[in-house]
Formats: structure tokens, C-alpha cells, sequence
């Protein structure tokens, strides 16, 4: 499958990897649960994968870049009317 679509299909697991991850470690622990969604949707998109067959040339950025979606998707949640009151 190309990889630009299992990417996007790991992504679309972001908010219940958050969510799970929310769950499993409560309040608090932000890196903590930001690794914990990264291992997620690193898994989901198989990353070890697609950097062994050169997809994925540079794997500390593509893992920095997922952090910053992660972030990005974490804002978002909490400015919506899911966040807590």
C-alpha cells in the first residue's frame, strides 16, 4: 500500500490514541502521554516498516513531525467542546 495512505490512515487514530492514553495515565504527564500516542501511531503506521524500506529517510524528524501533529491534535481537542469544564 502506498505510504502516503497508511500514513494518513495512522493519523486518523490520533484522537483515540490521545484519548486512550488520556485514560491509561490521567491528568497530567504530558511527555509521558505524548510518547505513549507517539508509540501508538508510530505502530499503526508501522514506521520500523517504512524506514527499513526507505520510505521514511530521516526518522527523528518524521518523529518530531508526528509530535508536533500530536500537539497540534492535543490544542485542538482541548479548544473544543470535548475539553473538560
Amino acid at each position: 500500500m502506498d505510504f502516503l495512505k497508511i500514513f494518513l490512515r495512522g493519523l486518523a487514530f490520533l484522537p483515540a490514541a490521545l484519548h486512550g492514553t488520556e485514560a491509561l495515565i490521567g491528568e497530567g504527564g504530558g511527555e509521558q502521554k505524548k510518547k505513549a500516542a507517539i508509540e501508538i501511531v508510530g505502530a499503526a503506521i508501522n514506521i520500523t516498516d517504512a524506514v527499513t524500506s526507505k520510505q521514511i529517510v530521516d526518522a527523528d524528524r518524521f518523529t518530531a513531525g508526528l509530535g508536533a501533529i500530536i500537539d497540534g491534535v492535543v490544542e485542538c481537542l482541548n479548544a473544543s467542546v470535548w475539553a473538560k469544564s
